[in-house]
């Protein structure tokens, strides 16, 4: 598409390939499009709210809580998931503000969330961050330690909805996708959230239920 189509538009167009792309599963199933609005202002996801998309995804929780509620008044349909990594000290900030919390990645944090979320007395969906490419400066759990982080947010009654990953940049994204949906069904898991801007039909026909797309709805950041 080109650099100046509207937001809007481009969300139509990625609507288009993702149900294009669901069709071709073997058993098609529907697929949340978060749209991801780190850094980007309200003037930027106005047009969005207005074409009616209700997922939106941040970074980072100060950011969502500096712009978020004012953009939520009289939407109240709006679901938002927090797609970074979250810092166990805002952990009651985060359940506060987010529907999904998509990088719960180590045992102090499942922790954190269990006790805010009995605090708050709510329970956003939960997804397990799995370091699929076992990348040292990457989030996510090692994928051995999955098991046992799994049995202690069950325990710990926290909302699991699915795993989540971001795969190395730069190489071919398929077999970790596939790697990451293998995970989710050995351990009973239905949700995937995985796939960007560049990979994110890839994702789909893999199985993904939850694609994070920025770039390629807003155009590059400044």
């Amino acid at each position: 598409m080109n650099s100046d189509t509207s937001p809007a538009a481009r969300l139509a167009d990625a609507t288009t390939r993702i149900a294009r792309a669901a069709a071709l599963r073997p058993a098609p199933h529907p697929v949340t499009l978060i749209a991801v609005t780190k850094t980007r202002s309200a003037d930027e996801i106005a047009p969005l709210i207005a074409a009616g998309h209700r997922a939106y995804g941040e970074n980072r929780v100060q950011e969502a809580e500096s712009k978020w509620p004012a953009l939520r008044e009289g939407h109240g349909d709006i679901a938002l998931h927090l797609v970074g990594q979250l810092q166990s000290n805002k952990a009651d900030a985060a359940v506060a503000l987010f529907d999904a919390i998509h990088s719960v990645d180590r045992p102090s944090l499942v922790t954190a969330l269990a006790r805010a979320m009995d605090k708050a007395d709510r329970r956003p969906d939960c997804f397990i961050q799995v370091n699929i490419g076992a990348e040292e400066q990457k989030g996510g759990c090692p994928i051995a330690d999955l098991p046992a982080l799994l049995t202690q947010a069950r325990t710990a009654e926290l909302p699991v909805a699915g795993l989540m990953a971001v795969p190395p940049a730069s190489v071919e994204a398929a077999p970790y996708f596939a790697l990451l949906a293998k995970l989710a069904r050995d351990h009973g898991l239905a949700g995937l959230s995985m796939g960007m801007s560049e990979d994110y039909e890839t994702a789909v026909l893999i199985g993904a239920t939850h694609v994070r797309i920025g770039t390629a709805l807003f155009g590059p950041r400044a």
